[in-house]
């Protein structure tokens, strides 16, 4: 067996492979680039030599299978034709997925816009006739190739992988797994709550950095754009991350949601209960994602206070404070 170090991921994603990465598809650039804020794929706004700037999108190598980022275009273009503001790749040369020097990518047209301001009423329930939308669409036909959002995939697998790589603290360890054995049968019982629901799929990581709205034109309001999260789950994970502050402050944004959403989508309220459960599922499987992400330089630069013992303090109380919310009863709907 070699002793050789496998290289970074997007250590040869240098600048000269990605214009001709674009020359490849026939977009000739004027040579500028500008890198985006994206960590799981590397992200660029490339300068035209014939008209506006585009957005290239490299893929993090072995993630998605080629089919499961096809599928995922596939529900953005299907959403862009029904007139449902979502930025879909280009179609160049009939495919959306392409290759260059080993690496995939797509191309996406620039779109400008602001952060929304969720603590607007009507902010609210905008997003939620365009949730309301995109859902209609997404319980129509099932993703074949990408995976469900469940407790198993953002809870039991995070959790092992975790338990088992070395991550944690001797001292912590003890702890935080049974903290996390805790919060996950808290989970388990929030689901067992909400009862049996149909999975559809969903934008998966809807949140206000996931969102650009438009204040001008016939384009005004929200654009949804990286559909990379996208999977098969329950309708609550696209309305969730747009609640924030004390109980109160979210039972009048949900209701704000909910009022926009349901004018095209009928929202089951026994789905209230997975808010809480949701959010717990979302906190294991984010310490797992930065921990699968190490070996990429990208990750301890920007995220230095990773795996240190005052790290995993926060997560055991996080967690712990998770256990109690869940304990709760569902925000009213």
């Amino acid at each position: 067996m070699s002793d050789t170090p496998t290289p970074p991921p997007y250590a040869e994603l240098g600048p000269d492979l990605i214009l001709d990465a674009m020359d490849s598809v026939g977009l000739p650039t004027d040579g500028r680039q500008l890198a985006l804020n994206s960590f799981e794929n590397r992200v660029y706004q490339i300068g035209m030599e014939d008209g506006p700037p585009v957005i290239a999108k490299f893929y993090r190598p072995h993630r998605w299978s080629d089919e499961a980022i096809r599928e995922e275009h596939a529900f953005t273009l299907e959403l862009a034709e029904r007139e449902i503001p979502v930025v879909p790749p280009l179609v160049i040369h009939g495919e959306t997925l392409h290759r260059h020097a080993g690496f995939r990518f797509a191309v996406y047209p620039r779109r400008g816009g602001r952060m929304p301001e969720f603590e607007r009423r009507e902010t609210l329930e905008w997003m939620g006739r365009f949730i309301g939308r995109i859902h209609a669409v997404g319980a129509v036909t099932p993703f074949q190739h990408r995976p469900a959002l469940d407790i198993a995939t953002f809870g039991t697998e995070p959790r092992d992988f975790l338990l088992h790589g070395g991550w944690l603290p001797p001292t912590l360890l003890p702890v935080w797994k049974g903290v996390v054995d805790e919060a996950l049968e808290g989970v388990q019982r929030c689901f067992d709550r909400a009862g049996a629901y149909t999975p559809i799929r969903l934008h998966g990581d809807c949140h206000a950095g996931n969102v650009l709205w438009v204040d001008w034109g016939a384009e005004q309001g929200p654009h949804f754009v990286d559909f990379d999260d996208s999977r098969m789950g329950p309708a609550v994970q696209d309305l969730w991350m747009l609640l924030a502050g004390e109980r109160e402050q979210q039972i009048g944004q949900f209701a704000d949601v909910l009022t926009g959403y349901e004018d095209f989508m009928e929202f089951d309220p026994r789905q209230a209960h997975l808010v809480e459960a949701l959010r717990t599922l979302r906190l294991i499987h984010y310490a797992a994602w930065l921990a699968r992400r190490w070996d990429d330089p990208a990750f301890p630069a920007a995220f230095p206070w990773f795996n240190t013992e005052i790290y995993w303090q926060q997560r055991i109380l996080e967690l712990r404070e998770q256990s109690a919310l869940m304990q709760e009863a569902p925000l009213p709907c």
